[in-house]
């Protein structure tokens, strides 16, 4: 099978670069499906609800809820201590990022920048209440 071409990706591709430069740059950026709206938090070739490749990049919002959370007790090799991380609700769509501060499943957070430990930058939301 042979790899896919521009054409093959859609015209509003978003690679894991321009999502990771984003981020960076402190900006949340999905992907959102052309044919069926379904919204993804991160990249992706075709939509996971309807398989189209007319995929486009939206801004995610900055505040969420955290859908669920869990404390990383014994840390990769790479990482300082311990830390909290949870799935948080954006919208039409979740992202796993890093939590500061003890956050609980319900509380509303806010993006508040990035954090490059392993192999690369996660977002980071600590308590917006």
């Amino acid at each position: 099978m042979s790899e896919p071409t521009d054409a093959d990706k859609g015209p509003g591709h978003v690679k894991y670069e321009d999502w990771r430069e984003h981020l960076e740059t402190g900006t949340l950026l999905g992907v959102q499906c052309q044919s069926c709206g379904a919204v993804s938090a991160t990249p992706k070739r075709a939509c996971s609800g309807c398989g189209s490749r007319e995929m486009a990049a939206i801004e995610l919002p900055e505040r969420g809820t955290v859908y669920s959370e869990t404390t990383i007790n014994v840390p990769p090799e790479d990482f300082d201590g311990t830390y909290q991380v949870g799935v948080v609700g954006l919208g039409e769509t979740r992202l796993l990022a890093r939590l500061r501060g003890a956050v609980d499943i319900g509380e509303t957070v806010m993006f508040t920048g990035t954090i490059v430990e392993g192999d690369g930058p996660g977002p980071v939301f600590e308590s917006a209440e």
